[in-house]
C-alpha cells in the first residue's frame, strides 16, 4: 500500500564494519582504503545525448522523440554537458587537498548515467585492492534522487557480482548545513546585492531568489527520515529553506542594506506530465512577477547546485535570464561552489569526520534543521513510483 514502509531490518547492506550495526552517527576511526567520487554523468558528444537521456529515463518507457525534447538544450552546447568536465576538475582538487593535508587515500569516480560508471570505478579500486570505499556523491540535500537512489546504485553495482562481500561502500552525510557547502552562496548573494545597490537601486526593490530542482511533490513528502516532520515539503524543502535563511541572515551581517532585501525558494528543471503535482513555483513564473511586485533587479542563487552542469546553464542562464530581460528587470545568477577552495576543503572535512570518527556534536554545521545522518534511517527517501529497491548506506528497507 502507498505511503507503508516495509519492515524494518538493522541490516544495512555492503557496509564497513563501523556502520553495519546501523547507528546514525559513526564516532569510530574507520580505516577507509579510499573514496568514491559518485556523480550523475553527462554526454561529451552529440551522437551522446539520446543514449545518456535513455541512461537518465530507464525504466520509465520514455520514447526517444520526447526525449529530443530534452536533447535541445545539450545540442544546443555541442552536445556536451559539463559536468563530466567538472567533476574531473573536483577530483583533481580533492586529490590535491588530501595530499596537502597528508591524508593517503585515491580518489576513483564513477557515475550514475554516462561514463565512467560506478561500475568501472568499483572495479578500478578493487583492482588496486581498495575495497573499503567512502563515498562523497555529488549533491548536497535529502530526496530520492539526490541521495538515495545514489545508495541504490552503490547496491545494484555490488549485489551478485564479484565485489558483493568483498567491496564495501558507506557514504558521506547529506552536507547541504556544512560551512564549505553553503560559503560560495553567502559570497555570490553578497557580491550581487552590493552591486544592485551601488547601481542606486533601492534594497527592497531588489528580489533574490534562491532555486532548486523540482521533485514531484510525493517525493518531497517522503524526503528524509519518517520520524521527523519536516513539513509539507519534507527534508528536502526544509532543508532549502534554511540554507537560504542562513545565507540572508549571514549576508546581512556582512552588508546591512541587504536585511531589507527580499527572498525566496523557487524551483526549475521539472520534467514530469503535467498531471503530477511538483514543487513549485517555478523560477521563470516569479521573475515574470516581479515587476509587479516593485522589483528592479534579480538575483538567482542555485542553491540546490554544486557546479554550473545543464540545468544552471539553460534553466538559469538562458531561460531565467530571458525571462528577466522581457520583464525589463537586472539580472545576475550567483555562483555555485564548484571548486572553490572553501568548498574542496569542506569535502575533506567531511571525509575527516568519518577517517577520525568524530562525535556528531563535534562537526561543522549551519542552517541545519536535521536529516543529515551517516547511516541513513528506514525508509528513508522512497521513491513512490518504485517503491524501496536495496540501497546501501542505510538500514533496510
Amino acid at each position: 500500500m502507498e505511503g507503508v514502509i516495509p519492515e524494518a531490518t538493522d541490516v544495512v547492506l555492503h557496509a564497513s564494519s563501523a556502520a553495519s550495526g546501523g547507528e546514525p552517527f559513526i564516532e569510530q576511526p574507520v580505516a577507509y582504503d579510499a573514496i568514491l567520487l559518485a556523480g550523475f554523468g553527462g554526454p561529451e558528444g552529440q551522437d551522446e545525448v539520446i543514449p545518456f537521456l535513455r541512461n537518465v529515463t530507464r525504466g520509465r518507457g520514455i520514447p526517444d522523440e520526447r526525449l529530443e525534447e530534452v536533447a535541445h538544450h545539450y545540442r544546443h552546447f555541442g552536445g556536451v554537458s559539463p559536468i563530466n568536465g567538472q567533476n574531473r576538475a573536483l577530483k583533481a582538487a580533492l586529490e590535491a587537498e588530501l595530499e596537502a593535508r597528508s591524508i593517503d587515500l585515491p580518489v576513483y569516480w564513477g557515475n550514475r548515467n554516462w561514463a565512467p560508471y560506478l561500475e568501472d570505478a568499483v572495479a578500478e579500486a578493487a583492482g588496486h585492492g581498495d575495497t573499503t570505499l567512502l563515498a562523497f556523491a555529488t549533491s548536497a540535500y535529502s530526496s530520492f534522487s539526490s541521495c538515495r537512489q545514489y545508495r541504490e546504485d552503490f547496491a545494484r553495482v555490488l549485489d551478485g557480482t564479484e565485489y558483493d562481500g568483498v567491496v564495501t561502500i558507506d557514504k558521506i552525510r547529506p552536507f547541504y548545513d556544512h560551512p564549505g557547502f553553503v560559503q560560495a552562496f553567502v559570497e555570490g548573494v553578497h557580491d550581487a546585492v552590493a552591486a544592485f545597490l551601488a547601481e542606486g537601486i533601492p534594497a527592497d526593490a531588489v528580489q533574490v531568489l534562491f532555486s532548486t530542482h523540482s521533485i514531484p511533490t510525493a517525493d518531497a513528502e517522503r524526503s528524509g527520515p519518517r520520524d521527523i516532520d519536516f513539513g509539507p515539503g519534507g527534508a528536502y524543502a526544509a532543508q532549502h529553506e534554511s540554507v537560504a535563511a542562513w545565507v540572508m541572515d549571514r549576508v546581512a551581517q556582512l552588508l546591512p542594506a541587504a536585511a531589507d532585501v527580499p527572498w525566496e525558494l523557487v524551483y526549475q528543471s521539472r520534467s514530469g506530465p503535467a498531471s503530477q503535482p511538483w514543487l513549485e513555483p517555478d523560477v521563470c513564473d516569479v521573475i515574470g512577477e516581479l515587476a509587479g511586485r516593485g522589483r528592479q533587479a534579480v538575483a538567482v542563487v542555485p542553491v540546490g547546485f554544486m557546479s554550473d552542469h545543464m540545468e544552471v546553464l539553460w534553466d538559469l542562464d538562458t531561460e531565467a535570464k530571458e525571462a528577466a530581460e522581457q520583464a525589463g528587470l537586472r539580472f545576475t545568477r550567483t555562483p555555485t561552489p564548484g571548486v572553490s577552495p572553501a568548498f574542496v576543503a569542506g569535502i575533506v572535512d567531511l571525509i575527516q569526520e568519518r577517517l577520525e570518527g568524530r562525535p556528531n556534536a563535534d562537526r561543522a554545521r549551519v542552517a541545519s534543521v536535521g536529516g543529515s545522518f551517516d547511516v541513513c534511517r528506514p525508509g528513508c527517501c522512497e521513491n513512490v513510483r518504485a517503491g524501496f529497491k536495496p540501497a546501501a548506506a542505510g538500514i533496510l528497507p
